[in-house]
């Protein structure tokens, strides 16, 4: 007899290879194996936007002071090599501070704007730990079998937030099979 698992519908069979150790991408990013697959990183719905633009700011000022620092110390000493690189450095840390926040806050504002989004085809999915592969059951609101970085390109693309995969990140190569997404009525 089948038990059914928690949050799970009973008879839920991986369509790659027939297994039935299957879990939501939720569970499987914190269950078995995840640190050793990296599962939480590969099955990520987005970007973790928590934060940075404050943590640039403050990194920002402090570089900025520096300069100022350095621009004072040349006046007091009568340097001016210091005086004139102070500020120099002060303007360059300052502008290039309001361009990083301001990036920051262009990025947090996709990944809002695409949370949704993202969810409608990461909330359904599963993972198979048999085939390390991701499906929907019933092939809705996406179709067949991907693996791990072709389902994370598959949300964040759709999402919006592509752009933000990461160099190195194995999502950002990752070719999407054709028709993955189901026609619209």
């Amino acid at each position: 007899m089948e038990t059914e698992r928690a949050g799970e519908p009973a008879g839920v069979v991986c369509p790659g290879c027939g297994g039935v150790e299957v879990r939501t991408v939720e569970e499987a990013r914190g269950g078995k194996g995840a640190m050793r697959e990296d599962l939480h990183g590969r099955l990520e719905p987005g970007p973790n936007k928590s934060g940075d633009g404050c943590l640039h700011f403050v990194e920002g000022m402090v570089l900025t002071g520096l300069g100022i620092a350095l621009a004072y110390m040349g006046v007091e000493e009568d340097k001016p090599l210091y005086t004139v690189g102070g500020v120099v450095l002060a303007l360059i840390c300052l502008f290039g501070t309001f361009a990083v926040v301001r990036s920051d806050g262009r990025e947090k504002f996709a990944a809002e704007a695409g949370q949704a989004r993202a969810e409608r085809l990461w909330k359904p999915a599963r993972y198979c730990y048999g085939c390390t592969s991701v499906f929907c059951p019933g092939g809705t609101p996406w179709q067949g079998v991907l693996t791990p970085e072709q389902f994370k390109k598959l949300v964040w693309t759709e999402a919006g937030y592509a752009d933000q995969l990461q160099p190195g990140d194995k999502a950002k190569d990752a070719e999407l099979p054709a028709n993955v997404l189901q026609e619209r009525s």
